[in-house]
């Protein structure tokens, strides 16, 4: 169960990662002199690792935050960049596919719980222990790090 649902993170976020890096492709047409720096961004897709773990998960989420971050901060700087059907068009399919993550852990959090409570509460916990279940942690985003994640909606109303 709790497998499946990790799987299931994992493919949203490699199609986050497309969407991303979609939007850098599209940014370095317009920044040509900033492209080092959108560059350097598409590469860090190809340091994350499989996501199999709920630390894994967070691994690559922080890693999407750090990219959407360093891509924020060229947008900001190129008003034509934001207006371009090209470029809004990727930036809404990354939106998507963010809310996909974020729907995707709340199930793998809904099957930890459920998977949790059967490894502990009597009888089910006498089975868990023979099938060696183990208790699955829970995926976690505190509110510092959100406050950390640019505001991508605000950013490009300006």
């Amino acid at each position: 169960m709790c497998k499946n649902a990790l799987s299931q993170i994992e493919v949203q976020l490699n199609s986050r990662f497309d969407a991303v890096v979609a939007l850098a492709k599209t940014a370095a047409q317009y920044a040509k002199h900033e492209s080092e720096t959108i560059i350097q961004t598409i590469e860090a897709r190809g340091g994350h690792t499989s996501a199999a773990t709920p630390a894994g998960i967070n691994a690559q989420s922080d890693l999407l935050g750090q990219m959407m971050s360093r891509l924020n901060v060229v947008v900001e700087q190129y008003p034509e960049l934001k207006a371009s059907e090209l470029y809004q068009n990727a930036q809404a399919g990354q939106a998507e596919y963010e809310e996909n993550v974020r729907m995707s852990r709340m199930v793998y959090n809904d099957t930890a719980t459920k998977m949790n409570r059967m490894v502990r509460q009597w009888p089910s916990s006498i089975v868990a222990q023979m099938l060696h279940f183990d208790v699955k942690d829970y995926l976690k985003v505190d509110n510092e790090k959100k406050k950390d994640y640019p505001d991508l909606d605000e950013a490009f109303k300006k």
